[in-house]
């Protein structure tokens, strides 16, 4: 029961903290001209969402962090290594999309940073995220449990970090395209993990991730008072890629990394949509999809977009709910 009180008061201060935050922001961001610039390759009906206000991710982003500390003066909560990588990496790339949205904005386009520097960026922040977890005693394995593996990386660990926290942050990203989706998935998956990372009693500080992860759950869900259809705001690149970042580095943590593919499994299709379009115009000339990602083919069919993520969310909680029926039960 005192898990499940921690895991409700996380959650309701992280919601509270956020519709506060969103009735600060969003005033604020519509006086700074901070105006979503939408392509218009996109749906006609996307047309409607253009100058609608950006830079979201200050809805869940502050109030996550404030919980923590406030927690953490409190003295309900404590700074482990893992949690301080953790918000180190929440933090760097929430900054590195905001960087990313600011230049959007600027210069009214959807360019932002150039792919190689975005790269490097992410580089530094993979390398950083490694040096903390050697210098704590961090095993470089990849452990498969369900078929008995352990698979050591040595310094490849590293780059298998920089693998998960790029590919995870940009497939948040690719999903961020109707209101609501990329919000409401994201909560899902961080209510998985806040389960399973409360479960994984072996890693230091698993509590303190587990508590992250219900705040920002609740402040997801704040978010979406303020995201969903017709949204008031977007998050940009800045929530989306904080987001995704963070699930990869729990993952990776509790070595959760293959329930992460299960847990995120609707960021995986959306961005394998992608990926199959791509190489198949540019080899075979042809289309696979109507239009990518995945939620834009549905939209082509003539599905509402209300119904589009309304479908995403039921498929990724019933992925969750595998993940954590196999990691924490069986």
């Amino acid at each position: 029961m005192l898990i499940l009180a921690k895991a409700t008061m996380a959650m309701m201060l992280g919601f509270i903290l956020s519709i506060v935050t969103g009735l600060i922001i969003i005033p604020w961001l519509r006086k700074i001209n901070a105006k979503q610039s939408v392509s218009l390759k996109i749906s006609k009906s996307h047309l409607a969402k253009n100058g609608t206000p950006t830079l979201g991710g200050f809805i869940f982003i502050i109030p996550t962090v404030l919980s923590i500390l406030l927690l953490y003066l409190r003295g309900s909560i404590e700074i482990s290594y893992n949690l301080i990588i953790l918000l180190f990496v929440f933090l760097s790339y929430a900054l590195l999309g905001f960087v990313d949205d600011y230049l959007k904005i600027k210069y009214k386009n959807n360019k932002g940073l150039k792919i190689h520097t975005k790269f490097i960026c992410q580089l530094l922040i993979a390398i950083i995220f490694y040096y903390i977890f050697k210098k704590h005693g961090g095993v470089s394995v990849l452990e498969i449990t369900s078929l008995n593996l352990v698979i050591p990386l040595g310094f490849g660990f590293g780059l298998f970090i920089l693998f998960l926290l790029v590919g995870t942050s940009n497939a948040v990203n690719i999903t961020d395209g109707l209101d609501g989706l990329a919000g409401g998935l994201c909560a899902i998956a961080f209510l998985a993990f806040g389960l399973l990372s409360w479960n994984t009693t072996w890693m230091e500080g698993n509590q303190e991730l587990a508590i992250f992860c219900f705040i920002l759950v609740g402040a997801l869900f704040g978010f979406l008072l303020f995201n969903t259809h017709p949204a008031k705001v977007f998050m940009g690149d800045m929530g989306s890629l904080s987001l995704g970042a963070a699930l990869a580095t729990i993952a990776i943590l509790t070595r959760h990394e293959l329930s992460l593919a299960l847990i995120g499994g609707v960021f995986v299709v959306e961005t394998l949509s992608s990926m199959i379009q791509i190489i198949s115009i540019r080899h075979f000339h042809k289309k696979v999809f109507k239009m990518a990602p995945l939620h834009h083919h549905f939209e082509q069919l003539g599905w509402s977009e209300q119904d589009i993520v309304k479908a995403f969310w039921v498929v990724g909680l019933l992925l969750a709910m595998a993940a954590i029926t196999y990691g924490v039960w069986i």
